[in-house]
């Protein structure tokens, strides 16, 4: 079966998705080590995409021909992570609240004035999801491109 880069980055997002999904409604806490699965998905959508390029009668050994292949994938599922992420933090405002709480407890620790310390509290809040996002973008960007890059050089025709 001849899958495209964007199917597999597709699929691959899907199951890091249900694994988000799992993770979360089984009630898990957020740093158990399950959570790692998700980036284990993502690194091996990647190396399928690539590794199947490999076995391709289109694969040329050039390192920029199998970049461009697990960029394909890499780049949906990153827009399939950050929507899903945005979608998720949509349904869940607790999860700015919870944050925004704990953050508040810290600057009463370093005594902050009360006043000051509502404002800081209200901004945090109110750029909770954005941060969310542009987390997500950086790290799903970065990881992808590296794993990408590693594993382009590991196929190269020698």
């Amino acid at each position: 079966m001849n899958l495209s880069p964007l199917l597999k980055g597709t699929i691959t997002a899907v199951a890091m998705i249900t694994v988000a999904l799992i993770t979360y409604y089984s009630g898990l806490p957020p740093e158990s080590p399950f959570q790692y699965l998700i980036y284990a998905l993502y690194a091996l959508g990647i190396i399928w995409t690539l590794i199947a390029y490999k076995t391709s009668p289109t694969f040329t050994g050039k390192f920029s021909d199998s970049f461009n292949q697990g960029f394909r994938c890499f780049i949906v599922v990153t827009l399939l992570m950050v929507a899903f992420t945005f979608i998720f933090t949509k349904m869940h405002p607790e999860f700015a609240n919870e944050s925004s709480q704990l953050y508040r407890e810290q600057l009463i620790k370093e005594k902050g004035l009360p006043d000051e310390i509502e404002k800081k509290v209200a901004q945090y809040q109110k750029g909770y999801s954005t941060a969310l996002l542009f987390g997500a973008i950086f790290s799903y960007l970065v990881i992808g491109a590296a794993v990408t890059a590693v594993t382009a050089l590991l196929i190269r025709k020698k």
